[in-house]
């Protein structure tokens, strides 16, 4: 079967419908639970093989993301165990995040024709600026042949583009095209994590993962009120009583399991960002058998980029687009 594409109608309406039968019983609920990740984690190397961008992960997510809010609404707040405060908080981090995302899809950062234009000028300026500085016939040839030569070891040419690109940029050959210091292509926004979307994506992880959080202890709060918070999703007696609590209490776990997921990307993007290298960079690292493995294989340390916690934080949380650098030092040289 040469297309792979699924359906989203059928499948976003299979969601609800499934864990609906997993809040019949908690046996049903392991089953469905336990199949949901494998059914998610086939079609994505299924789709990965083929090398293609899909809606399919970003709808899920999206859609998700509104019927869990939407059982909070309809569910839990009428029980009265969840203030306005608390209903605010939630509803602000499922702004927050949306408006995140947007924020993140705007692009990676690719490298267009007109950034290697850009570069191309900046070395020209730099060159005339170096011969003018010498002052001599002699020292100026001496500066063009070294200075050159340094400039256009940092770029490289894309063998499959055929473009010049800045250090640490990649190929993305689901999107097509190369991406200024590519870390990797997320299934969940439809597009490349890069220079340009790389903090915003950060964000995004962030509040989702901490309204995620909050949102199901409220729901836990308010189905097993006697219960510990760290033992509620094990153990809440009575909740199967009820078909309404069953199913937030199998849509909490639902939550969890997605929670817990994107916890895992979370730390390993931080262990990434700490050490200074990217997805793409750690990858090639273990291919190449140049990297060394830290922390039981949370993050790949090459030793190339990095110049401490501190520095690498701070380049991570300044670094810009490399045509804004481009056109503002050339308009410094001028």
């Amino acid at each position: 079967m040469q297309n792979l594409e699924i359906s989203l109608i059928p499948a976003l309406l299979l969601l609800p419908l499934l864990l609906r039968v997993a809040a019949l019983h908690y046996l049903l609920g392991i089953i469905i639970l336990t199949a949901l990740p494998g059914l998610v984690l086939w079609y994505y190397y299924a789709t990965h093989r083929k090398k293609r961008r899909t809606l399919f992960f970003l709808t899920l997510a999206l859609y998700s993301l509104a019927h869990m809010y939407y059982l909070f609404i309809t569910e839990i707040l009428p029980r009265g165990d969840v203030s306005q405060l608390q209903l605010f908080s939630v509803t602000a981090g499922m702004i927050l995040t949306i408006l995140s995302l947007i924020h993140t899809k705007r692009g990676p950062g690719f490298v267009s024709a007109s950034l290697q234009e850009a570069h191309s000028r900046s070395q020209e300026t730099e060159k005339k600026d170096s011969e003018h500085l010498n002052g001599s016939v002699q020292s100026a040839a001496s500066s063009s042949e070294s200075k050159p030569q340094t400039l256009t070891a940092k770029w490289s040419r894309c063998p499959v583009c055929k473009i010049m690109r800045p250090p640490r940029a990649g190929h993305c050959r689901t999107c097509g095209s190369c991406v200024q210091r590519l870390d990797h292509h997320c299934i969940w926004i439809n597009s490349c994590v890069g220079q340009a979307n790389h903090r915003s994506f950060l964000l995004t992880l962030c509040v989702f993962l901490l309204t995620s959080v909050y949102g199901i202890s409220l729901v836990l709060c308010s189905l097993c009120p006697r219960q510990y918070l760290m033992t509620a999703l094990l153990y809440c007696p009575g909740v199967y009583s009820q078909s309404s609590t069953a199913l937030c209490f199998t849509c909490a776990w639902y939550s969890s399991i997605i929670t817990g997921g994107l916890l895992y990307l979370l730390v390993t993007q931080v262990l990434n960002i700490s050490f200074n290298v990217t997805e793409r960079e750690a990858q090639l690292a273990l291919r190449n058998k140049t990297g060394q493995s830290r922390l039981w294989g949370l993050v790949v340390d090459t030793r190339e980029f990095s110049r401490g916690f501190y520095q690498n934080w701070v380049e991570f949380l300044t670094m810009t687009d490399a045509s804004i650098s481009l056109r503002s030092s050339l308009t410094d040289l001028v």
